[in-house]
């Protein structure tokens, strides 16, 4: 069975994609970029833009009736790798242990000119 998650409380997707995808046990959470849901504008740094990425996340996790602690892995894209650091530093502060597997890659360009942009798969049971 798949079911579409959406929550308003998330920048809605601005293309032919759903904001997450449950297919079975598991979800698949698009990429999000640090859009204030509220006004769609994009958060200006990137701490701001880090934590905006994990707010609209978390968004979605709830409304999934899931949390951090059930995404087994996450993927990051970073205009910047120098920007590692301060991503990381913000992303661990969301997270406990068992931390996620993941994957961080810098990229030449991301959507709307962002600094970052996380995705996640969740595991459900």
């Amino acid at each position: 069975m798949v079911k579409e998650i959406h929550t308003e409380n998330a920048p809605a997707a601005i293309g032919p994609y759903s904001q997450a995808i449950q297919a079975g046990d598991f979800i698949y959470i698009s990429g999000q970029i640090g859009i204030n849901p509220q006004n769609g504008e994009v958060v200006e740094g990137i701490e701001a833009q880090t934590k905006q990425v994990l707010e609209n996340l978390k968004s979605i996790l709830e409304e999934a009736g899931s949390n951090f602690s059930q995404v087994v892995k996450f993927t990051i894209y970073l205009k910047s790798m120098d920007d590692f650091t301060v991503v990381n530093e913000i992303y661990g502060s969301y997270l406990q242990e068992p931390y996620p597997a993941r994957a961080t890659v810098e990229v030449s360009r991301l959507p709307k000119n962002v600094l970052v942009e996380m995705d996640a798969v969740v595991y459900t049971q």
